[in-house]
């Protein structure tokens, strides 16, 4: 007899079906396999050790201050550690109990431990002459060209913008953005390129995502989550996909002193309230993006990445777009050119943890380092 350690990424289905497990067996253990840690901000004293009894009876466990026991504060932080099996379990059990644990029933469900998404990538191309990124850079001559390269290299989709929105940017006029897409969305029309990959439009402006949407384009990728009333109406009568990201903040002064009482609770506040208006206006596909650098610090930036599962439980996939950023610079010093590596570091985490959309600049490496983790994370 031999024993050794496997690894928690181990897919367990196709193990299970290797060592001749029932699938009837499989989807148990599976359940019984995976570990959430769930973090519980001011929950009542009361609730708390309610829950905590409750959780010993399912196998799982709260952990609580040492006070908690005799009430000595109202209001308690706990960490549930419990198998997707013992959630299930639990959610049950809270239906019928008080001090809000109803409402944290609610949810448990939807925090069981997700598999690792299937991925796509969102390669980058910039109409305006002030991207942080030069490389991202084109002008309308070079766009058939360009965009032929990054479908070659493996990109699925194609994210196109006329307006830089780094920190410190100035916007421009609806009519000077709408100039500088014009041309380059009629090539996408006229060759059809539609055809071969999905199109998005980095905008927030009526004028261009009308005319991008009426042109083949299916994705609206606005960074201010549809604070536009007109975008969503257009989004919704076009049956696009809008990406919602998270910025506080101008781009002008994001980078001013950003604060958060809890960066990942104020996040899932404000994705919750555009979802929301999303649904109010008959949008359907909605993806996610907790905007990397929109009013961040380095370490908000890195507790969003490092958190990123919980995000799941609104069901919709989440986009990472980290390529190049400055937070690689706060943690290595690097130039902006000098940063594939720490943008594949980051994300190859991110997908590991729930992202299923990579916005790119560098299309090929990414598909490639993908490549490589999908073939480790799925051996047998």
């Amino acid at each position: 007899m031999k024993v050794y350690k496997i690894s928690s990424d181990t897919t367990l289905d196709k193990l299970f079906g290797k060592m001749g497990v029932t699938k009837e067996g499989s989807n148990i253990l599976q359940k019984k396999a995976n570990i959430n840690l769930i973090y519980i901000k001011d929950i009542k004293s009361p609730a708390a050790n309610i829950l905590k009894q409750d959780a010993l009876s399912v196998g799982a466990d709260l952990a609580v201050p040492k006070y908690c026991v005799t009430c000595r504060d109202e209001f308690v932080d706990a960490v549930l550690i419990a198998s997707d099996a013992a959630l299930k379990e639990l959610s049950i059990k809270e239906r019928v109990q008080p001090f809000g644990l109803r409402e944290i029933a609610a949810i448990l469900n939807t925090f069981a431990k997700p598999k690792i998404q299937k991925i796509e990538i969102m390669g980058v191309l910039n109409a305006n002459d002030d991207s942080f990124y030069s490389q991202s850079r084109f002008c309308t001559s070079e766009a058939k060209s360009k965009i032929e390269a990054m479908i070659e290299e493996g990109a699925d989709i194609i994210d196109i913008g006329g307006v830089s929105s780094r920190p410190g940017s100035v916007g421009v006029s609806e009519e000077e953005e709408f100039s500088r897409l014009k041309e380059i969305i009629d090539v996408v029309k006229r060759y059809k390129l539609y055809e071969r990959v999905k199109f998005s439009l980095d905008s927030y402006s009526p004028l261009s995502l009308r005319y991008a949407l009426d042109s083949g384009f299916s994705i609206v990728n606005d960074i201010t989550a549809l604070q536009n009333d007109m975008v969503a109406k257009l989004a919704s009568s076009y049956g696009a996909t809008v990406v919602l990201m998270h910025k506080l903040g101008d781009t002008l002064d994001m980078q001013k002193n950003p604060h958060y009482d809890d960066v990942i609770l104020d996040v899932d506040t404000f994705f919750a309230q555009r979802i929301e208006k999303a649904k109010y206006f008959g949008v359907k596909d909605i993806v996610l993006d907790i905007g990397i650098g929109f009013g961040k610090r380095l370490s908000h930036n890195l507790s969003l990445l490092k958190n990123l599962e919980h995000f799941l439980h609104f069901g919709y996939p989440i986009l990472v777009g980290a390529s190049r950023k400055s937070m690689i610079d706060m943690i290595y010093k690097s130039e902006t050119q000098e940063r594939l590596p720490g943008t594949l570091a980051i994300h190859l985490e991110a997908h590991r943890r729930g992202a299923s959309i990579l916005r790119v600049h560098d299309v090929k490496e990414h598909v490639q380092a993908l490549s490589i983790q999908k073939a480790i994370l799925e051996v047998d």
